[in-house]
């Protein structure tokens, strides 16, 4: 599912993530979104999250 849509995105979703260090990379990391941080309908780099571990990043991929 599209990463860039904040419809497409809820508390409790397992996704993919690209953190801000690793966005050169691109390396994902996995986890539990706890918040959505980015406020816009969408984002052209993806929704900004914070997961359960207390990483922030951008949704590359939410997995269902």
């Amino acid at each position: 599912m599209d990463g860039r849509k904040r419809a497409n995105i809820k508390k409790g979703m397992f996704v993919e993530i690209v953190l801000k260090e690793h966005q050169i990379y691109g390396e994902i990391t996995q986890g539990v979104v706890s918040k959505i941080l980015t406020k816009s309908v969408n984002h052209p780099h993806g929704i900004k999250v914070q997961l359960e571990t207390g990483l922030i990043g951008r949704v590359k991929n939410v997995i269902e």
